[in-house]
């Protein structure tokens, strides 16, 4: 027996193979986009596009469990698609993909697809596509609309990269595809068509591009002082040791520094960035917008209050505020999670010799020294010592 939910890409030209035209022949639901029911033309099935947000239709395709349901996508639905939010729901599925656009353009360019960096821009911040800005790097990224290619020449110009080449792209496998190329700095299309990807080939080291490895420049931050400085920081994220779907506490956030550079380790990071005082809370959205990592989430509140609730963590990183912290946060971490806190103050240490003697650990002893104008020569003026517990949850 065929399974009853049965996910279709569809390519620009509509055409199905066999196996997914006759499911869509024998469905009594059809649930797509609006191009999409253009595009398969008149069916005897009852017709449900796709609200805002699209996961208000899953309630009408669960209340047909059991009958036939086809769901309409744009090449894979496992590629930027609905189809593994749908997986999580129904086990019992079948997919008949078609080329996703990522594959079309880099046929189309003659590109390696696996040498290219992949990129929905889709419903997200376009900055999002920030982190991907590395030299001679190819990326390729899905539009949201019409607008997004001219905005995004927009922003590699800001970013100093006028002489990245973009390719736009559009409506790929149909008698519509059109495709067109200039620099960011001289980019001025109109009228490009919504359904579009681009192309980006990045020229430059640009402005305020994040590097791969931890430890940015401070002054990349906005801040009113509070904030962990670049070279503690990097042996901050070192204790944090950030992998892949990995969850990060920053507790007293401050410039929200720890949580942005723990996102740029992977994509698929998460990090909440709470924070008791509302001006810097709005500094942080603004550091992790610029430096390409919005989906950093802001929670306004003094813990350990404004813990309740939230994802249990693989990381916390405490910033300030550790009396009544410590304990709810280590009680939180996952086993094998990991605890870091930086001491400054005398009172601050001695509490962190206490922890480590609780819950085990170690204690690091850190000090930096710049070189500064002393006259007509320099020296080096030593920051105040930093002492470091970094602890492993068993």
């Amino acid at each position: 027996m065929n399974p009853w939910l049965t996910l279709i890409g569809l390519g620009e030209d509509g055409a199905l193979p066999p196996a997914a035209a006759e499911r869509l022949a024998q469905a009594v639901l059809v649930v797509g986009g609006a191009r999409h029911m253009e595009l398969i033309g008149p069916t005897k099935a009852e017709r449900l596009v796709w609200p805002t947000p699209l996961q208000d239709a899953f309630p009408a395709i669960m209340a047909r469990a059991g009958e036939r349901v086809c769901v309409l996508a744009s090449g894979d639905p496992f590629y930027f698609g609905v189809g593994s939010l749908l997986a999580d729901l129904v086990e019992d599925f079948e997919s008949f993909p078609q080329p996703s656009a990522f594959s079309l353009a880099a046929s189309r360019l003659g590109w390696a697809l696996q040498d290219c960096a992949l990129v929905s821009l889709h419903g997200r911040p376009l900055e999002t596509i920030v982190p991907h800005l590395q030299p001679r790097a190819r990326v390729l990224a899905l539009s949201w609309d019409g607008a997004t290619p001219a905005r995004l020449a927009a922003l590699l110009t800001a970013r100093g990269l006028g002489m990245s080449r973009l390719t736009v792209l559009e409506a790929m496998g149909g008698a519509r595809e059109r495709r067109f190329a200039a620099f960011a700095q001289d980019f001025d299309a109109l009228g490009v068509d919504p359904l579009n990807i681009v192309a980006l080939e990045v020229a430059g080291a640009g402005q305020r591009i994040p590097p791969r490895a931890p430890g940015l420049p401070d002054d990349w931050f906005e801040t009113d002082g509070q904030m962990t400085k670049r070279e503690m920081r990097a042996l901050t994220i070192s204790g944090l040791a950030p992998r892949p779907g990995e969850t990060l506490w920053d507790v007293g956030a401050g410039s929200g520094s720890i949580g942005v550079e723990w996102l740029l380790a992977d994509p698929t990071t998460a990090a909440f960035a709470v924070e008791q005082n509302g001006e810097r809370c709005v500094r942080i959205r603004a550091n992790a917008r610029g430096l390409g990592v919005p989906r950093l989430k802001i929670v306004e509140g003094e813990a350990p209050g404004a813990l309740d609730g939230l994802p249990a963590p693989d990381a916390v990183f405490i910033g300030g505020g550790l009396e009544g912290v410590a304990a709810p946060c280590w009680a939180a971490l996952k086993p094998g999670g990991r605890l870091v806190v930086n001491a400054v103050t005398v009172e601050t240490q001695a509490a962190l010799s206490g922890l480590s003697a609780h819950y085990g650990g170690e204690l690091l002893h850190a000090q930096f020294a710049r070189a500064t104008p002393v006259g007509r020569f320099r020296g080096f003026r030593a920051a105040m010592p930093v002492v470091q517990w970094r602890a492993v949850k068993p």
